[in-house]
C-alpha cells in the first residue's frame, strides 16, 4: 500500500523527470543555431547536468515502482512553436539566450510550486529537486551576457 510519503516523492520526482527532459529537448532544439563556442559548451554542459540527473531520477521512480513523466504535449507543442516561430525570425545567439532563459525561469517556478504541494516528499527526491532549481538558476545566470 502506498501511504502519502511515497506519493509525494513519486510525483514531486515525476515533475522533475518531466522537467530534466523538457530542458534537454529544448536544448537539443536550439544548440545547432549557437554560433558562439563558449555558449554553445555552456549549453552542453548543461544539457549533459540535466541529462544525469534525469537519470539519477529515472533509477529512483524504478525504485518506487513507478512511471517516468514525460512533459504535457501541450507545454511541449507550445514550446516547439515558440522556439522555431522566434528562431525563424531571428537565429542569433541572443534569441537562443531569451528562450532558454524564459525555460529556466518557467522550471525554477514550477518546480518551487511543486516542493509546496508536495510537502511530504522524501528528502532525497527533496535534495533532488533543489539541486534541478540550482541547475537551471545557474544556467540562466550563465547566459545573461548573450541576452
Amino acid at each position: 500500500m502506498k501511504n502519502m510519503v511515497n506519493s509525494d516523492t513519486v510525483k514531486l520526482l515525476q515533475e522533475c523527470d518531466a522537467g530534466t527532459k523538457m530542458a534537454v529537448s529544448t536544448i537539443d532544439e536550439v544548440l545547432d543555431n549557437v554560433r558562439d563556442t563558449d555558449m554553445k559548451q555552456l549549453l552542453q554542459e548543461s544539457r549533459n547536468h540535466h541529462e544525469k540527473l534525469g537519470n539519477e531520477i529515472h533509477s529512483l521512480l524504478n525504485s518506487h515502482g513507478t512511471e517516468e513523466k514525460d512533459p504535457a504535449l501541450i507545454a511541449k507543442g507550445m514550446s516547439w512553436m515558440k522556439i522555431n516561430v522566434k528562431m525563424s525570425m531571428d537565429s542569433s545567439d541572443s534569441t537562443v539566450a531569451d528562450l532558454i532563459t524564459d525555460g529556466c525561469n518557467m522550471g525554477v517556478k514550477s518546480l518551487n510550486k511543486y516542493l509546496n504541494q508536495y510537502k511530504m516528499a522524501d528528502h532525497k527526491s527533496r535534495d533532488i529537486s533543489t539541486k534541478l532549481i540550482s541547475i537551471e538558476e545557474k544556467l540562466c545566470r550563465d547566459l545573461e551576457k548573450y541576452l
